[in-house]
């Protein structure tokens, strides 16, 4: 398996092109299933999780044609009637599950395997099941695959989340775009992927309304038909990088940046001594003198701080002035990076939910492993302001959601390389 060796105390200065974002990538992609005409997304971004959705959905007879190095895909579902989604494409990611909805609105039947992806927690099909189930669908989970049917098609019902779950919600709004009647979520995810897919249906003729609060209503029609549309900014990858020059010292402008997609993000990024600029093509950051400030932050549903940034806080808060706790309560198991930033000179205790992080002068490079997604990038990020040599090992991780991250960090002047396995 590749590393990303990384050598500290460069000081960070130029722009960085954020890509388009892989959540909502992800759920467009699906989309494409429920009409006979294509679907063609710009600004998509080219990373493993795409990859492996394309092959899921070419396996549901899909043709996908990619253009412009796969920045542009064209999805074409006319010909497709499989409706089983295997198992062993399934289980390498969570978000495969999202061809489930769709299927069931235009087939009426789907066989679809329970997903993998990282080990950040059990993330069940609950919802899912629940909010379909309710649409009128049948469904039994046999041999670890999901047996779907809706004899007559899905029917408008009123499906209320006990949480506001981001894939449920997607899979919901996708069903209910060809059911017949109205269908209204209620404690709907509010997430701009969320928006962003709502935006691409209509595009595609369906009827939707409040996408961006907690209840979205949507009328089913007869039909959807083509549409263009461009992937939303990848806010966590915008997160991503206007951490960097935090740790590293300097300045970088995110290009295509934007702080409603991140707006507590960016309020605790000011609590911490960081100015956040917006310019005209994006967001400019630089760490004001000296150390950040320690802070406290709570992950939460959207517009809240967004769990998929935590990692890569609190390896900034590692060397921060003072004590910072940072209580995860979206995922369970989601501070296995806590241990390997331990290994750099942190001083970090977890107990459950709740990690302490007392701020250190700097840290020290060292060899440390990747566990996850996130985990794989804040490593990378904590090399950066540490003395010496970082080596992350087992970056697999890091491909499923960064494009090209050695390459867009040695862009404004890290000591970053990719070392082949």
């Amino acid at each position: 398996m590749d590393s990303i060796v990384v050598k500290g105390g460069t000081p960070l200065k130029g722009q960085i092109q954020i890509a388009g974002a892989k959540n909502a990538a992800l759920a467009l992609m699906p989309a494409a299933l429920l009409s006979e005409e294509p679907l063609t997304l710009t600004n998509t971004p080219r990373l493993s999780d795409i990859r492996t959705m394309t092959e899921l959905l070419q396996s549901l007879g899909v043709e996908v044609t990619a253009l412009k190095g796969g920045n542009v895909q064209t999805l074409s579902a006319h010909d497709a009637t499989e409706t089983t989604a295997d198992y062993d494409i399934v289980r390498k990611m969570r978000a495969s599950n999202l061809v489930l909805g769709p299927l069931l609105a235009r087939h009426h039947k789907a066989v679809v395997s329970l997903p993998g992806g990282c080990a950040i927690g059990a993330r069940p099909m609950d919802l899912h099941v629940t909010a379909l189930e309710a649409m009128g669908a049948t469904i039994e989970l046999k041999d670890g695959y999901l047996h779907a049917e809706a004899k007559g098609g899905l029917k408008g019902a009123e499906v209320e989340f006990w949480i506001a779950s981001v894939g449920a919600t997607e899979n919901t709004m996708m069903a209910a775009t060809l059911a017949k009647g109205t269908t209204v979520i209620k404690n709907a995810a509010r997430e701009p992927e969320i928006v962003d897919l709502a935006q691409c249906l209509r595009s595609m003729g369906a009827q939707i309304d409040g996408e961006g609060t907690s209840t979205i209503t949507i009328d089913g029609v007869d039909r959807l038909g083509a549409a263009t549309h461009r992937v939303v900014t990848d806010r966590i990858e915008l997160g991503t990088y206007m951490l960097a020059p935090v740790f590293a010292g300097g300045e970088v402008e995110c290009l295509g940046g934007r702080i409603d997609l991140l707006g507590a993000f960016v309020e605790k990024l000011h609590a911490a001594g960081v100015d956040v600029t917006e310019t005209p093509n994006g967001l400019k950051v630089a760490r004001r003198n000296g150390r950040a400030n320690a802070v406290d932050v709570t992950t939460e549903v959207f517009p809240g701080f967004p769990t998929d940034l935590q990692a890569q806080m609190m390896a900034m808060l590692c060397t921060a002035e003072g004590t910072s706790v940072l209580e995860e309560k979206i995922f369970e198991n989601r501070f296995m990076h806590a241990p390997e930033l331990v290994r750099m000179g942190a001083d970090i205790e977890v107990h459950g939910g709740t990690a302490t992080v007392h701020g250190v002068d700097r840290l020290k490079g060292a060899p440390v492993m990747a566990t996850d997604l996130r985990a794989s990038v804040s490593l990378i990020l904590a090399g950066l302001a540490a003395e010496g040599e970082t080596v992350v090992n087992r970056v697999y991780h890091l491909d499923r959601g960064y494009e090209h991250v050695e390459e867009k960090l040695g862009a404004v002047g890290a000591q970053i390389e990719r070392v082949p396995a």
